[in-house]
């Protein structure tokens, strides 16, 4: 069962959130406050972050957001504001699922599993985007070291591109370390 971090922004008590998480085997844990949630994510370490809230202050929004870029995790906000700007803010911010019309506890448990699935899927996506636009960053690098052969060494560019890949398995580097190499040392050459 996921540990879940559990938090309001009001002084509206948790008892019943609580006891709902607790009833379905979930370890509870508990923030007090919004300013430090990155901080209480990270020592706590749960594996879904749960917002009651009649609506997500500003501050709220920004420590999702914090959490969603150094710590992220599913979280879950429950929610009585059905505004569609604040919903798209919050979503903006990170959050997996946004709940609005109340918390019945028998739907906690789907809440929570879609949240997880969502979460997943969308770390799937970042690490995939990491993974191209890395790809798209050697790539231009490997260009550009290719342009720098060519124009200083007067070779074409197959040529060229030879002359990388050569170099990159006689020292056990990638393609891009040894762009890197050249073009560091293009600009330390002028």
């Amino acid at each position: 069962m996921p540990r879940i971090l559990l938090l309001n922004d009001t002084e509206k008590p948790l008892g019943e959130l609580r006891d709902a998480l607790q009833a379905g085997g979930h370890e509870v844990l508990v923030a007090t406050g919004t300013r430090a949630l990155l901080k209480a994510v990270e020592e706590q370490q749960p594996d879904v972050v749960i917002v009651d809230v009649d609506s997500p202050s500003r501050d709220t929004l920004e420590q999702l957001a914090l959490i969603d870029r150094h710590a992220p995790r599913p979280v879950v906000v429950f929610s009585a504001d059905a505004d569609e700007q604040l919903i798209r803010a919050a979503l903006g911010a990170g959050v997996t699922a946004y709940i609005v019309d109340g918390l019945a506890p028998a739907r906690l448990a789907p809440i929570i599993q879609v949240a997880l699935a969502r979460f997943e899927q969308q770390s799937h996506l970042r690490r995939r985007l990491d993974e191209v636009q890395q790809k798209l960053q050697d790539r231009k690098l490997i260009d550009q070291a290719k342009g720098l052969l060519m124009d200083k060494r007067g070779m074409g560019e197959a040529e060229a591109y030879a002359a990388l890949r050569r170099q990159a398995m006689q020292q056990n580097l990638k393609l891009a370390d040894v762009a890197r190499r050249i073009i560091a040392m293009a600009e330390l050459l002028g």
